[in-house]
């Protein structure tokens, strides 16, 4: 048998009407036995129509996008359950305009780029996505060939860039129904330069300070072998929450205090890498991904706290009030204006522990009244 039309791409909501027609004269072939199947589903007989002995018909109105990007198998079968014949329905969308392109560059002769394949997507039919690129003003265009290297909408180009000299790059997206074209990107290598994440972020303790944990980590290789330096940001949260606060003004330092915390903490800590002055340029690269996050502690405080059963001091022992008063204030002023100042840490560290030294004489003075 034969089926017309033989395999149709038709538009979502769309209509088809289609026949089946024997040839030949097989034993027990004739319209009045035939029957369609959609997907290996039989379809109502109502659907169907016997337009003479050799030919029955198919009316199908409003049809869904293809269940399967390949297209949708419709079936003429015999009586006794043989297929005559064979069609595949392509049901969808042409493809929507790609948009929001974005690459980076991790060794300054490579390029990665992705693209987000339009406002809806899902076109129901196989879409072919192409990068093309081209230097601004010469050559001719070029096809990305290593697609899919970082999800489903990007291509890698591997080699064979050119540096100070800019690049047009857009997508051509193709199928069934017909073709579109992301608006051009214009970029210059060095503009969009990235590394890896720090490697080797090691998070611990300083002494007893029950507020404080030190970072350090390790410049990514990259750095290493290019001429460019790099700024760092740090993000932490406590272990039972989402909410991430942010260190921006770390600068290019690999290390850094964290001050502030909560004594008896879980705390995880994150580091990424944002390269610049490459070449000379004054343009920062792009943020790399964050490191994988290292967890640490904070250290219990081994001063009571409201609540714990310590009796507050009277009469002879002077309160503490405004000194713990003066100290708030000092550690607002440090978490404003010197986040990550070596310097304001080792005054901070002076005073931390001449408090410490006091609250031990005080505890040694209050025991010998009570003897």
């Amino acid at each position: 048998a034969v089926i017309s039309p033989q395999d149709p791409t038709l538009l979502i909501g769309s209509s088809l009407k289609a026949t089946c027609s024997v040839l030949g004269d097989p034993p027990g072939a004739t319209a009045e036995g035939l029957y369609w199947t959609l997907n290996g589903r039989r379809l109502a007989p109502e659907l169907s129509r016997v337009l003479n002995a050799s030919t029955l018909a198919l009316a199908l109105v409003n049809l869904n996008g293809s269940r399967q990007q390949s297209g949708d198998n419709l079936v003429c079968h015999a009586r006794d359950g043989s297929i005559l014949a064979g069609s595949c329905l392509y049901v969808g969308l042409p493809p929507e305009k790609p948009f929001n392109i974005s690459c980076w560059s991790k060794n300054m002769k490579d390029l990665t780029c992705r693209w987000s394949p339009g406002a809806h997507g899902e076109t129901f039919l196989h879409t072919n996505y192409s990068l093309k690129y081209k230097l601004r003003w010469y050559g001719q265009d070029n096809t990305c060939e290593e697609y899919h290297t970082v999800g489903p909408h990007s291509c890698h180009i591997p080699k064979d860039l050119a540096l100070f000299t800019p690049y047009e790059i857009w997508v051509e997206a193709t199928n069934r129904l017909g073709s579109a074209r992301s608006d051009v990107l214009t970029l210059d290598i060095l503009d969009v330069v990235t590394t890896d994440p720090p490697p080797d972020v090691h998070v611990s303790r300083v002494g007893g300070l029950e507020d404080q944990l030190s970072v350090r980590w390790v410049s990514p290789p990259a750095l290493k072998d290019f001429l460019f330096q790099a700024k760092y940001q740090i993000r932490y949260r406590v272990e039972d929450s989402v909410d991430w606060k942010v260190v921006d003004d770390v600068s290019n330092q690999t290390s850094c205090r964290l001050a502030g915390l909560k004594p008896g903490t879980v705390y995880f800590v994150q580091v990424r890498c944002n390269p610049f002055g490459i070449y000379g340029s004054k343009k920062a690269g792009i943020w790399s991904e964050w490191s994988h996050p290292t967890a640490a502690s904070t250290p219990r405080s081994e001063r009571p706290g409201p609540g714990g059963g310590a009796c507050e001091p009277r009469g002879g022992e002077p309160s503490s009030g405004p000194v713990r008063r003066e100290l708030k204030q000092f550690l607002g002023w440090l978490k404003k204006h010197a986040y990550c100042s070596n310097l304001s840490f080792r005054l901070y560290d002076q005073w931390r522990a001449w408090m410490q030294k006091s609250h031990k004489t005080r505890n040694q003075v209050g025991r010998r009244d009570l003897r």
